[in-house]
């Protein structure tokens, strides 16, 4: 266990409303008169989620783009952002890449808050949504028997922070701009019997969902799409690394994907293990987590 996952848990006691989701899913879902808003909040801390000396226009652009992508495992529309914003350096670059992004997704700045502080810069930004569908899709819905289904790549992201670490040159735009599949969310929201974003490595947010939901998913490494540019030896890293941002999704049997997405398992009885991989356990951390 580490210490994130030791302080949710000690966090579920006190997430006792029904909107907080048992603190299980990606977002808060609550009804709020006629409407029912999901709302989510990240944080980026440098030195973990962008490097030191990186262009703050990028970072912005993330901070938003990562906040948008639990809404869109929601098909969620979003509706505004709040932003927490340390002072720093490169404070104007920072601005300029939050309008780019803000104009992009077509979502205004509500408000937030600003601090100064000491080491390592800290950013929060809470979104905030508008369900278009009702029951709003959750990490919870998977049965055995569902297909499990990836809107796109992964390793792009890997790949694009080597390149930006090590300064080859080669394309980091996946890194530092990543899109959250907003319209591919409404669109599947209504179908999925379960979904999330992959922001922590596909293997381990398929084992998050497995987990909510009582199944195992079995995934075929072959069926998994990765970027023409990743070497296969890769593929296992690839898998386990994150920041990619696509949807994992599951439907009923025999429903095709209404969006450009690949098939890569099933789900399957729940074992010992929430995943397998080409009908092995897989070993070691599965994707990233907070120590």
């Amino acid at each position: 266990m580490s210490k994130e996952s030791d302080l949710i848990a000690a966090m579920r006691k006190l997430a006792l409303h029904p909107a907080a989701r048992g603190l299980t899913d990606d977002c808060a879902v609550l009804p709020f008169g006629g409407e029912t808003l999901v709302l989510t909040h990240d944080m980026m801390v440098e030195g973990v989620h962008w490097l030191p000396g990186q262009d703050m226009a990028d970072v912005a652009w993330k901070l938003v783009a990562t906040n948008l992508s639990d809404l869109a495992a929601k098909g969620a529309e979003p509706v505004g952002v709040l932003l927490g914003f340390t002072l720093g350096e490169e404070d104007t670059r920072f601005v300029a890449g939050l309008g780019e992004a803000l104009q992009a997704f077509g979502v205004p700045l509500l408000g937030g808050d600003t601090v100064s502080g000491n080491g390592p810069r800290s950013l929060g930004l809470t979104a905030l949504g508008r369900a278009t569908c009702s029951p709003v899709p959750s990490r919870s819905g998977a049965k055995v028997g569902d297909t499990l289904w990836l809107t796109g790549p992964v390793g792009a992201a890997m790949l694009g922070f080597e390149a930006l670490r090590d300064g080859t040159g080669r394309d980091s735009t996946t890194f530092r701009r990543p899109l959250p599949r907003l319209a591919e969310g409404r669109t599947l929201a209504p179908l999925a019997t379960a979904m999330m974003d992959v922001s922590d490595g596909l293997l381990i947010d398929a084992a998050r969902m497995a987990q909510a939901s009582g199944v195992t998913f079995a995934i075929a490494s072959e069926s998994v799409p990765f970027p023409a540019a990743l070497p296969d030896s890769r593929r296992d890293d690839a898998m386990r690394w994150g920041d990619d941002y696509e949807l994992l999704f599951t439907l009923p049997p025999g429903l095709p994907a209404p969006v450009a997405a690949l098939r890569i398992g099933v789900a399957q009885a729940a074992t010992s293990s929430p995943v397998i991989i080409d009908g092995a356990v897989p070993h070691g951390n599965l994707g990233y987590m907070h120590d």
